[in-house]
């Protein structure tokens, strides 16, 4: 598994929302770039980026950061937020981004779905996030009746074979993922899959590890890194087991 640090951008700060309430925003850094360079200064290896302004609009906003930080740092990035169309997700490819996060139109246009899988092979990740049970979309502004596994099925019935799941009623909280859900989404899922959630120490990490999920991927953390409850290198090294 590998640790990802998170660096969420809203109005060009780097910040961190509350269970994905833009009215609980803390600011971590003026410049995201400054937190992507920190992040890989304490060893991160891959970095996940986020445009949540993009997401509140449905496209993305954030680009030129994400450039920044790929022109900047010798490290492969994952963007979101706000990509709900090929031409939008050709435009996070061309500035940097690795692979790409889909959400609200993986779930709204089954054709943008297929099309992005079958021309972008390997490099696209279906988000799927979830408020109590049931999948949000449009920057976790809307909740569908649908739930997290139902969806993960539904999407490799499509072509999808890596997610990113989150539970937005953790994010942010520190209080740690519960096991028996990510146990369900790891036998709905039958590729890969990152997870993100209450992630707020390391013993959060040694329960996640202890698992032993063979699809779990990697892990999403972004307030407890920004916190100093750990250090990337601490982190990944209790994924990797090795202390």
């Amino acid at each position: 598994m590998i640790l990802l640090p998170a660096v969420d951008i809203r109005g060009g700060k780097a910040v961190r929302l509350r269970q994905g309430d833009f009215d609980q925003e803390t600011v971590y850094a003026d410049d995201p770039l400054e937190a992507a360079r920190a992040f890989v200064a304490a060893g991160a290896r891959f970095l996940h980026v986020v445009d949540l302004d993009g997401a509140l609009e449905g496209e993305p906003v954030n680009l030129h950061h994400l450039e920044r930080i790929r022109h900047d740092l010798e490290v492969p990035v994952q963007f979101g937020g706000g990509l709900r169309s090929i031409a939008a997700i050709r435009r996070a490819l061309a500035a940097g981004a690795d692979r790409v996060v889909v959400g609200t139109a993986a779930y709204t246009d089954p054709d943008f779905l297929d099309e992005a899988l079958t021309g972008f092979t390997g490099r696209i990740l279906v988000a799927v996030d979830v408020r109590g049970g049931f999948v949000s979309v449009a920057g976790w502004t809307r909740k569908t009746q649908m739930r997290g596994e139902d969806v993960i099925r539904r999407m490799q019935q499509r072509g999808a074979t890596r997610f990113a799941y989150t539970n937005v009623d953790r994010d942010g909280m520190l209080d740690g993922p519960d096991p028996d859900e990510l146990r369900r989404v790891s036998d709905a899922v039958r590729g890969r899959f990152l997870y993100s959630g209450g992630i707020g120490s390391l013993d959060h990490l040694v329960m996640l590890r202890s698992l032993r999920l063979l699809n779990l991927a990697g892990v999403i953390a972004g307030r407890a890194l920004y916190d100093g409850r750990f250090g990337v290198r601490e982190g990944q090294a209790v994924l990797e087991d090795r202390g």
